[in-house]
């Protein structure tokens, strides 16, 4: 089996972020945020059930889907106006 190259093809480096594929990234890493706060393993057994903490992952989800896609389009806002600009 060959080894990967390192290479990288100068086309990759041009191409926008995708935004849909940020907001999945980002809701999964909220998610995982949530969870992690709902079940902390670091203090003793909640009494409450998971079912109580659903808005609590949710809204952490949401929060980073945003971030993640704001921080996609400023990255290709930015590509866009101050390095691709003189290849168009």
């Amino acid at each position: 089996m060959p080894l990967p190259s390192l290479y990288r093809s100068q086309d990759a480096v041009k191409r926008p972020w995708n935004l849909a594929y940020a907001a999945v990234c980002g809701g999964g890493i909220g998610a995982l945020a949530g969870l992690l706060k709902t079940f902390n393993p670091f203090r003793p057994a909640p009494s409450e059930s998971l079912t109580n903490h659903l808005a609590d992952i949710a809204l952490a989800a949401l929060g980073f889907a945003l971030l993640c896609t704001a921080a996609a389009a400023l990255r290709n806002f930015i590509a866009r106006h101050l390095i691709w600009h003189d290849d168009q």
